[in-house]
């Protein structure tokens, strides 16, 4: 991209040294107006300096919106409708975020009449797919500038060096080297390199910022309800909360509990493998919480399907596919699912552990009437077995006599 082909740029701006780097390298270097959107995503960070730096810097447009409401009502449960979890285990805190963040910067592009979008993602990791894979869904003709793909600062001296060089305030703590990065919001909180890349050590405890260890949580357990409609939950204990407020008290429930924490290797889209360490408290709880009330309100095969889906549907999240039609595809037969999925499930939060201790539903298909060991009366007739065993093993009994192989190898 030449230089003198954009004019104004809407730049993702946390308002840290990267960012703030980024934004003084697009004024000098692309010679164009510079537009900046900071996210409140509940990442837990006073974002008012950012607006201030961002007004030092002489930029006229500033943009600091507070999504979270949004966030967590229009991407989080709708993930967490489908039970998603990437490679086993990671709840995809940061891979859901992304999509909002560019769906907003686009938004303020067309607002203020932009030609292009920035974004501080480097060139090693999933963020920069997952960002320019959404602008493009959403305006095609959008440009893109990537800096850690096109500048020479290729070290944190060089990015301090430009920073003093552009009079950009650096905070003292900000001046060494960071021991880890992180990026949070009110899903997660991720730690990624530095003392983290070694996969044979174990993460310090300074890396966990939203749990406190296991070992120390009470040896009293908690005991909590979460109340579902329609498989998004709307209460805790009886009070009915918004979506945001909802997942900050369910984290609350989860940092006291230490329950949440994840220290995993994934895959990356862009072809590596990554070590990074996760803390989702209360995206824990919730999937424990959501399974529960599926276990009683979920037709077997429906389930089952479903969850046949999952794996899919969590890999086109992890790899920036959001705003896709397969994915939009998925959210429709897993929305179609959830209808029935409403009552509430009783917990047990217990150093690191979650377990479900009950669940009630206007729409349970458990009968206990069938499965009890007692008299049922005739709701269930035994002698039925037979029939329906000797037509389940039918094609077995035919291979058999065919003489082929069967049984333990």
């Amino acid at each position: 991209m030449h230089v003198k082909d954009v004019k104004k740029v809407v730049l993702a701006y946390s308002g840290g040294l990267d960012t703030s780097v980024i934004l003084r390298w697009l004024q000098t270097t692309y010679q164009c107006e510079v537009v900046t959107f900071t996210a409140d995503l509940g990442q837990g960070e006073e974002l008012e300096p950012a607006r201030r730096k961002a007004e030092m810097f002489g930029v006229k447009e500033i943009f600091v919106d507070d999504l979270r409401e949004t966030f967590v009502r229009d991407f989080v449960f709708p993930m967490f409708r489908a039970n998603t979890v990437y490679e086993g285990q990671y709840l995809l805190g940061t891979s859901i975020a992304r999509p909002l963040i560019a769906q907003r910067q686009i938004e303020i592009a067309e607002l203020v009449g932009a030609d292009a979008v920035a974004h501080g993602a480097t060139g090693k990791g999933n963020d920069q797919v997952r960002f320019e894979i959404a602008y493009y869904s959403l305006k095609p003709d959008i440009k893109v500038i990537a800096p850690w793909r096109e500048w020479d600062l290729t070290s944190r001296t060089r990015l301090l060096e430009f920073a003093e060089a552009n009079q950009i305030p650096i905070a003292r703590d900000k001046r060494g080297e960071a021991p880890f990065s992180v990026d949070a919001n009110l899903l997660h909180s991720s730690s990624e390199g530095k003392v983290l890349e070694d996969p044979a050590e174990e993460a310090p405890e300074m890396v966990y910022q939203r749990t406190i260890r296991p070992e120390d949580a009470p040896d009293a357990s908690t005991v909590v309800s979460v109340d579902f409609e329609r498989g998004d939950p709307t209460a805790i204990d009886g009070v009915a909360l918004s979506p945001a407020a909802l997942l900050a008290r369910l984290n609350e429930l989860g940092r006291a509990n230490g329950i949440g924490r994840l220290d995993v290797v994934e895959n990356r889209f862009v072809g590596m493998k990554s070590r990074g360490v996760y803390e989702t408290p209360g995206g824990a709880i919730l999937l424990v919480a959501h399974r529960g009330i599926e276990s009683i309100t979920l037709d077997r095969e429906a389930a089952h399907l479903k969850d046949s889906l999952m794996p899919r549907y969590a890999e086109l999240i992890y790899n920036g596919f959001w705003f896709s039609p397969e994915r939009r595809m998925l959210q429709a037969a897993i929305n179609e699912s959830q209808h029935s999925v409403s009552g509430r499930v009783r917990l047990r939060l217990y150093k690191g552990n979650v377990s479900v201790i009950g669940r009630e539903s206007p729409n349970s298909l458990y009968s206990m009437k069938v499965v009890t060991f007692e008299d049922d009366q005739g709701a269930y007739d035994q002698t039925d077995a037979q029939g329906f065993i000797k037509l389940q093993a039918l094609r077995l009994r035919l291979g058999a006599m065919a003489g082929r192989r069967g049984g333990a190898l």
